[in-house]
């Protein structure tokens, strides 16, 4: 199993009466009177530091992914992270997941800064292509919500072209209309970097993950009870279209918070948890619910799997929540000692079969000490003990050929 730390870089400290003042913390919360510049370089310091300090405990991969205009995680380019990580380390995978492609007018701007990724990165960039979040795409870029998956098939069918096919040459699509698509450079890697996809449950997502022999990796943040049924209905989609079992054509999102007991787990991020589920989901419902932006056919399965239509939603009476509801009954965050989080991570794996773990370890409201101290944690009592998972058994034909294992700075004892 390979163990991406990977970043949101949401903003640290909404005030305490964020949601009860505010309609959401995407697209409309007033960033004159939230968001002070100068904290902000602070954050975003912390976050490549962040990055930089996993990759130097052996984190096999490092990433970020793009959002705009809200509080709960604004790396608005990608990429700009992602050139800073690929010449400030060495062996992890630069896992961008990634660029919105809708967004991008024309698309042949990724298709340059993926490609310049890979080179100064001597291949190992991952190249994201997510649809997008319907605040991202339709609320802060104006595209038309049923255009939305249209531009991001064109968008595709562009970027691969660009990088495999010889130029110059025409491209002429519905959205973008190109007479010399002539990239410089190419992508190292032959004949392109690994794509991979990611959702909250769109069964077009699945279908083109099969189709094109992609990842598909599910972000949610209802942890693994409620994302069985949906990663089932990958695996069901993955079987009709006759292609194997491979846990690493999957991967998933998961919070992990690690302490030296279970009880200090619970001392130290529990409120953290409270801040990010209550604040930095905080997204209003006409918002992440957009008509047109989901098929009718996905809406409806959604709904039938339980999975609802807003993957950014607060739980109800989340104050009122102890750390057993969330790590325990709810099973949204795996966290406690050493021990705990390595039974709760085979667990996940055995129940989503996924090869591709991306780890969320900075939440919400941590600072930057008790951030990297979840991150040591994890890497040197968690890591060594569940990092082989899969590997015995199947191949990850979805890893940047440059990447190489990293080794592990040192296992502690007692895990």
């Amino acid at each position: 199993m390979k163990m991406i730390w990977f970043h949101l870089q949401g903003y640290r400290e909404l005030p305490p009466d964020f949601e009860d003042r505010y309609e959401s913390v995407w697209v409309s919360p007033p960033t004159d009177e939230l968001c002070r510049p100068e904290k902000v370089h602070q954050y975003l310091n912390w976050n490549l530091d962040e990055l930089d300090y996993a990759a130097k405990l052996g984190y096999d991969g490092v990433g970020t992914n793009e959002h705009h205009q809200n509080g709960y995680g604004f790396p608005c380019s990608p990429n700009q992270t992602a050139y800073y990580l690929a010449k400030s380390t060495t062996d992890q995978a630069i896992v961008i997941l990634g660029n919105t492609l809708p967004l991008y007018n024309p698309p042949l701007r990724a298709a340059e800064e993926l490609a310049f990724v890979d080179c100064l990165s001597n291949g190992r960039c991952v190249a994201g292509m997510p649809v997008g979040s319907p605040m991202d795409v339709a609320h802060c870029y104006g595209i038309t919500p049923t255009q939305t998956r249209p531009r991001y098939y064109e968008a595709h069918d562009l970027i691969k072209q660009a990088w495999t096919r010889e130029g110059p040459f025409h491209f002429n699509g519905k959205y973008t209309k190109l007479r010399n698509v002539n990239l410089w450079p190419k992508p190292i890697q032959d004949p392109h970097p690994p794509i991979w996809l990611a959702g909250g449950g769109s069964l077009e997502t699945w279908d083109f993950a099969a189709e094109q022999d992609y990842t598909y990796s599910f972000l949610s943040f209802g942890g693994r009870t409620a994302a069985k049924p949906m990663m089932d209905g990958f695996w069901e989609t993955v079987a009709k279209h006759g292609k194997d079992a491979n846990p690493y054509r999957g991967g998933f999102a998961q919070i992990v918070m690690v302490g030296e007991t279970d009880a200090e787990a619970e001392k130290l991020y529990l409120e953290h948890a409270r801040y990010f589920y209550k604040k930095s989901l905080h997204v209003a419902p006409h918002y992440a619910a957009v008509p047109g932006y989901m098929t009718k056919k996905s809406l409806e399965a959604n709904v039938k799997k339980g999975a609802g239509v807003n993957a950014f939603s607060t739980p109800a009476d989340f104050d009122g929540m102890k750390w057993s509801d969330l790590v325990d009954r709810e099973k949204r965050v795996i966290g406690g000692s050493p021990a705990t989080v390595i039974d709760h991570i085979k667990e996940l794996a055995e129940d989503l079969r996924v090869g591709h773990l991306i780890l969320i370890m900075q939440l919400g409201s941590m600072d930057h000490e008790l951030t990297k101290y979840n991150t040591r944690l994890f890497a040197e009592k968690v890591m060594p003990h569940v990092r082989d998972i899969w590997d015995d058994q199947w191949e990850d034909h979805w890893w940047p050929s440059g990447a190489r294992k990293p080794e592990l700075p040192g296992v502690a004892p007692g895990a």
